[in-house]
């Protein structure tokens, strides 16, 4: 199949505010994927670029939908402390009213909360009502140990009041986003080769946080409002789900520093009822660092009936 291209950025409206996204035609025959980027410094759907070039050119045929989530990208910006049950509704909106159609969702790293929270949303609809998730595939989730530590709601609004929402917080957003501190960020943190933190990557953040409004949904991330003990979610998962780990995945949080990646593939295998795993190369960004062998790693796993 040759390259599919998307169409402009697109929009819809979601309660009051304005949602932008990218969708690249396929074979409507086949189920839809529905991408969810990662939360950080220039992050929206503008990370899967590469995945979605190397999908089609893989021969895959599948309808690709790109939204950017409230407070990143292209879509509106409010001054809010983002959660992830305020994505996941927004992205079942989406589903619903733009793909209109089950979808099979992609996500990224510590996004993996957003996809668990469309799910019970899914799950909560009356009966007969559409099962709108027919499977997942999370590329590098978090730490086992941090994603089954309560949060603590209490702390997360003292580090948001005083350290983020405040000219302290604006200043160290401005000095995150230039290009120094995105470089070494994303060498120390992110990616295996530090050759692959390349000029793309590097011009691709700098333009997405060049609005300095990006800075509530990555402060209401590190303020940590997505945290929460999810062992039980997880395991109320009845959709297949494949998780991809990185040969060289490493821990951000401290929590997890412990952890090998074959310790956290096996602890989500035991907790899925209806997982597969595999490890490819990389490390924390595998879409975009090994972009190639996560294609070829999922391709198998989306084309199962």
């Amino acid at each position: 199949m040759l390259l599919e291209s998307p169409t402009q950025t697109l929009f819809y409206t979601w309660k009051t505010y304005r949602c932008a996204y990218q969708a690249y035609p396929g074979d409507e025959s086949k189920i839809p994927l529905v991408l969810i980027h990662p939360i950080g410094v220039g992050l929206s759907g503008n990370f899967w670029g590469r995945f979605c070039q190397e999908w089609y050119q893989g021969g895959n045929s599948n309808p690709i939908y790109n939204p950017d989530l409230l407070g990143c990208g292209n879509s509106d910006m409010p001054r809010v402390t983002y959660t992830p049950q305020d994505w996941a509704e927004q992205l079942l909106f989406f589903i619903k009213t733009v793909v209109k159609k089950p979808v099979i969702l992609v996500t990224q790293g510590a996004l993996f909360p957003v996809a668990l929270k469309l799910v019970q949303l899914v799950q909560k609809q009356p009966s007969g009502e559409t099962q709108w998730i027919e499977k997942l595939v999370l590329s590098g989730p978090p730490g086992w140990k941090i994603m089954t530590r309560e949060g603590s709601p209490r702390q997360n609004k003292l580090r948001w009041n005083l350290l983020f929402d405040t000219p302290l917080g604006t200043a160290f957003y401005r000095y995150a986003r230039s290009r120094k501190f995105l470089k070494s960020f994303s060498i120390k943190q992110l990616f295996e080769n530090p050759n692959s933190v390349d000029q793309n990557w590097l011009d691709r953040l700098e333009k997405g946080a060049a609005n300095l409004e990006t800075r509530y949904a990555v402060f209401a991330f590190l303020a940590g409002f997505w945290r929460e003990d999810y062992e039980q979610a997880i395991a109320n998962i009845q959709q297949p789900t494949l998780v991809v780990i990185g040969q060289n995945t490493s821990n951000i949080s401290r929590e997890g520093l412990k952890e090998t990646p074959d310790e956290r593939l096996a602890a989500y295998l035991n907790a899925l009822p209806n997982g597969k795993g595999v490890k490819i190369n990389g490390r924390n960004v595998l879409p975009y660092e090994t972009t190639a062998e996560f294609v070829q790693a999922i391709a198998p796993f989306i084309r199962e009936g």
